[in-house]
């Protein structure tokens, strides 16, 4: 695809509305070669139809938070009559039993994307969400019930955070496929921030068991979502081009590209697909479990791209995001920021500033400014904001009863800056780099592992951050200064181990991490060797075989 000409400024006009403004805010080269047809509506639909995946996850880690802290919550599960370690570790029992789910169901889904599909194991999670949702919402008291309903409703949606990034990334325009997998983040901020407000609404109108009952039953809507409109869109072509239905995979293509089958971008395209699924099954044959594995953490350059992926996950969790997703009322509490009415009407600023800004970064900088330099400000950023309230907190905490503070103000606006550094960096960056790196074989396996890492550390942050706010300092200031130093360290993380990536193709990512060198070499073996019979090992060395060993000696 690199071949194709630049847009000439004739044809740039003819664009529609939607592609005449993609061109005056994205700035990468694959914008001015690529034709301007491939930015129709059709690319935008399949993402956001995918990304009611994303929007379960939100809507979760918003709902949980809020209903932990509502009267006839606590009073029907038993948290309105214990101290505060003992409503602590329940708190977080409840909120991270999710998280459980979520591990397994990476890896459940994984298995379900490549045997069956991405599409099919969107559709299978969004049936599995739904009834775990389902479970948690006529649980009745029953801690027991809220446990299995929530460990249930985590395989859908950790699922669903796996596949989500991988279906976009493997159908969108290369150009835009930041912004397009990105919406993935948006989504889950737009979920947490409809859950606020839904929290926030139930406060003032409902009364009763129905106060906590309608946010729970409503994390069901995004699921809901999710599954029709999945039931209306394709398969990735590249999974259908590995599965060798090529002729398929031509189709949907081309249709999601907008483009007829013939087209010079689209046979391109599909020779690039083509081409690197044969080098993959040239460096180490079969597909089970096993032979992914070797050739994920053998070969040096997939090893790289798995090592990464796994670190941008630790990375993200520890940033403290999820502390203040899961547990912003507690939090703003520890401001200074009294009555639940109060706490969550902050709570949902909160959710409005994080989706407000995920939406700016998508257009303006996720396929503008890149990957790295995405990553590299928002850390220094977000360690500032973090180390400010810490400090507020030690230093100056709010008293009782009293007003909060000028100082106390501005650990707030800290706050809702921390949320704004996330969204243009660490929330949706990670989803887009671990969903694009991989190689075509590998990449399932390779997203499954990071979204399993990120649930892992999930759980981390939120089993721990309830006592770390009771425990670790007076007004938990020191939860806040661990977070903070663990921003500032991703800055040197990214600095030595973090390629730019905005503008390739997804099968130009085996060329900056050192495969397509690789192939090269193999295949100039093969050619010289061609009269023997030479098998080459996973670091790229040829293995001798014994046939050749014995004719050697035998001269």
């Amino acid at each position: 695809m690199d071949a194709l000409a630049p847009q000439s400024t004739a044809a740039t006009a003819q664009a529609g509305l939607g592609a005449r403004f993609l061109y005056k805010v994205i700035k990468n080269d694959s914008m001015k070669q690529d034709p301007f047809q491939i930015y129709g509506w059709r690319a935008f639909m399949m993402a956001f139809s995918a990304c009611f995946g994303g929007m379960l996850f939100g809507m979760d880690i918003g709902t949980i938070g809020g209903v932990l802290t509502l009267p006839p919550f606590m009073a029907k599960y038993g948290l309105d009559n214990i101290d505060d370690v003992a409503l602590a570790n329940l708190s977080a029992n409840i909120a991270s039993t999710l998280q459980a789910g979520c591990f397994f169901g990476c890896f459940i889904a994984s298995w379900m994307a490549d045997k069956y599909g991405r599409r099919f194991a969107l559709i299978a999670n969004g049936l599995i969400t739904i009834v775990g949702v389902i479970i948690q919402s006529v649980a009745s008291g029953s801690l027991e019930a809220m446990y299995v309903g929530r460990c249930v409703a985590g395989v859908g949606v950790g699922g669903a955070s796996m596949v989500v990034p991988l279906y976009i990334s493997e159908n969108a325009p290369r150009a835009i496929r930041g912004g397009l997998t990105g919406i993935y983040q948006l989504f889950i901020a737009t979920g947490t921030m409809l859950a606020f407000w839904i929290n926030y609404g139930s406060i003032l109108n409902l009364s009763g068991a129905s106060m906590y009952i309608v946010p729970l039953v409503l994390q069901a809507l995004p699921a809901i979502l999710l599954v029709v409109c999945m039931f209306l869109n394709k398969e990735s072509p590249r999974f259908l081009a590995k599965q060798d239905r090529w002729e398929e995979a031509t189709k949907v293509l081309a249709r999601v590209r907008n483009l007829p089958t013939t087209h010079e971008y689209v046979q391109a395209e599909l020779r690039e697909i083509s081409e690197q699924l044969e080098h993959e099954r040239l460096l180490v044959g079969g597909a089970k479990l096993k032979d992914l594995l070797r050739e994920m953490f053998m070969i040096p350059g997939n090893r790289k791209r798995a090592l990464i992926s796994i670190g941008l996950m630790i990375c993200q969790q520890m940033t403290g995001t999820n502390a203040i997703n899961y547990y912003a009322p507690q939090i703003f509490k520890n401001l200074g920021i009294t009555g639940n009415e109060t706490k969550l009407f902050a709570t949902g600023i909160y959710g409005v500033v994080k989706m407000v800004t995920c939406a700016a970064f998508l257009v303006f900088a996720a396929d503008s400014l890149g990957r790295r330099k995405s990553l590299l400000w928002t850390s220094i950023a977000q360690g500032t904001a973090m180390l400010y309230i810490g400090l507020y907190v030690r230093i100056s905490p709010p008293l009782p009863n009293a007003p909060v503070p000028p100082a106390g103000y501005v650990a707030l606006i800290c706050i809702f800056l921390f949320a704004a550094f996330f969204q243009f960096g660490w929330g949706p960056v990670c989803w887009i780099y671990v969903s694009e790196i991989p190689a075509a074989r590998l990449r399932s396996l390779n997203v499954a592992i990071a979204a399993a890492t990120q649930w892992l550390f999930n759980f981390v942050v939120a089993r721990a951050t309830p006592n770390m706010l009771a425990t670790v300092g007076s007004h938990g200031y020191g939860a806040f200064l661990i977070y903070s130093s663990f921003c500032f360290s991703m800055f040197f993380f990214v600095w030595f181990f973090i390629p730019e990536t905005k503008g390739l193709s997804l099968e130009k990512m085996d060329d900056i991490f050192g495969v397509t060198e690789l192939v090269k070499n193999v295949m100039a073996d093969n050619r010289e060797h061609h009269a023997g019979s030479v098998e080459v090992g996973l670091d790229g060395k040829e293995v001798v075989r014994e046939e050749r060993r014995e004719v050697a000696e035998a001269k």
